[in-house]
């Protein structure tokens, strides 16, 4: 099975170390990993802030790398939740209908990482230990979106030493959505608070989400506060990279 690595902006530019993991990880259970190297942008940041036509040439920049893939892995709920849900609304809107077909056969093979554990591989138990007390922090995108449900929760539960703790706003925005803890600064910041105040209250060692961009705005908060909470994606816990 060939499968192509999504590395995303965010860990292409801020995170190298989630894609590394992601491949890492991806090896070590035996699967062909491919990265294209003209791959760039999925372009949700353009479309949700209303600019669709800017991101139809990163639309078709996705296909054009990804369509000889057997499956597509992206260490991000986020991106993935895009390209099944809004690539093929692009193209249709902006009159590409060859776009738009070609996105429809190649959207049902793109995966969240846990997806493709879980669900392609069968697998739950990566054979990862990582002795410390840890808060999952599902995502807006990856619950509601690419609606990836229990399985990051299903691989946590299994990695040896891993104590999983719960907290009381699990399933609240951390507040950063894109452009909007630009936009809405304030907002922005009232919802990391209410977040950081759960994580603190669960005495979680570390906050772990299958969003990059998710763990970027909560472990900045946290470090600014100077929580000794970290921060580290999921992809590093399964891969056993984290140092």
């Amino acid at each position: 099975m060939r499968v192509g690595l999504f590395v995303t902006c965010l860990a292409d530019l801020v995170v190298p170390e989630v894609a590394v993991a992601t491949v890492l990880l991806l090896e070590k259970l035996g699967v062909d990993v491919v990265f294209p190297e003209n791959q760039s942008c999925c372009g949700q940041m353009h479309i949700n802030t209303g600019y669709p036509a800017m991101a139809l040439p990163m639309v078709r920049s996705f296909v054009d790398s990804f369509e000889d893939c057997d499956l597509v892995v992206s260490p991000s709920g986020s991106c993935v939740g895009a390209i099944r849900h809004q690539h093929q609304i692009v193209a249709q809107r902006e009159g590409d209908d060859v776009l738009a077909d070609r996105v429809a056969a190649l959207a049902p093979r793109v995966r969240e990482l846990t997806e493709l554990l879980v669900d392609d591989l069968e697998v739950v138990d990566v054979g990862a230990r990582f002795p410390h007390k840890v808060a999952y922090h599902p995502s807006c995108h990856s619950l509601r979106v690419a609606r990836v449900g229990d399985r990051p929760m299903r691989l946590l539960a299994e990695v040896d030493g891993l104590t999983l703790v719960q907290h009381d706003d699990a399933r609240g925005c951390c507040g950063f959505g894109g452009s909007f803890a630009v936009k809405n600064a304030d907002v922005s910041t009232a919802m990391l608070q209410d977040k950081m105040r759960a994580l603190e209250d669960s005495g979680a060692e570390y906050v772990t989400s299958v969003d990059a961009s998710c763990l970027t705005h909560v472990g900045g908060g946290l470090t600014k506060s100077g929580s000794a909470i970290k921060h580290v994606h999921l992809a590093e816990i399964l891969a056993g990279t984290v140092a």
